[in-house]
């Protein structure tokens, strides 16, 4: 009998945050849960940390996952964007090392060429794949289907990995590095 395993995948944002829950039992994956963890844009930027922080933990408390992957975000047009995103992306991770969870990190590219075959992918595909993948009732928003499909390239091991367990590992250059 194979060992569930709980999966928690983060698509950062300042704004919004998009999460998704899994489970993986051998090759089989499962739904639990997905949505947004959303700050409120009159707030200062410390209160919106303090919201993504607080929102990621109540839901690492509510669904109890083992491993979480994020996704690794990239915006190169305005360096103030980038900046913000950052700290977003840190809460993130901040809440998830804090429940003692490992961490695994995936670039868009990957989680595309995971989820839907190519890493040009765009979102209403991801979105389908998702649904079709985890046998959804309806399409899931664009953040939840991002964080979900984070979670369902980790559970296959990251890019073409199989099922080698990438927690605590990145993909550089086409390796794990730890």
């Amino acid at each position: 009998m194979s060992e569930t395993l709980r999966i928690l995948g983060i698509d950062p944002g300042l704004r919004i945050t998009g999460f998704g829950v899994i489970e993986k039992r051998g090759s089989k994956l499962a739904y639990v849960a997905s949505g947004c963890v959303r700050t409120v844009d009159t707030n200062s930027l410390p209160e919106r940390i303090k919201t993504l922080l607080d929102g990621i933990g109540e839901v690492i408390g509510t669904y109890g996952p083992q491993q979480a992957a994020v996704e690794k975000v990239f915006v190169n047009v305005n360096p103030q964007s980038t900046l913000l995103l950052g700290q977003a992306r840190g809460a993130a991770i901040s809440a998830l090392v804090s429940a003692g969870l490992p961490v695994a990190e995936y670039t868009a590219l990957q989680v595309k060429q995971a989820v839907v075959g190519h890493g040009k992918a765009a979102k209403e595909q991801v979105q389908q794949m998702v649904m079709r993948l985890l046998q959804l009732p309806g399409t899931p928003s664009p953040d939840a289907a991002d964080a979900l499909a984070c979670a369902i390239c980790h559970a296959h091991g990251g890019q073409g990995l199989g099922a080698l367990a990438t927690a605590g590992f990145r993909v550089r250059g086409g390796r794990l590095v730890k």
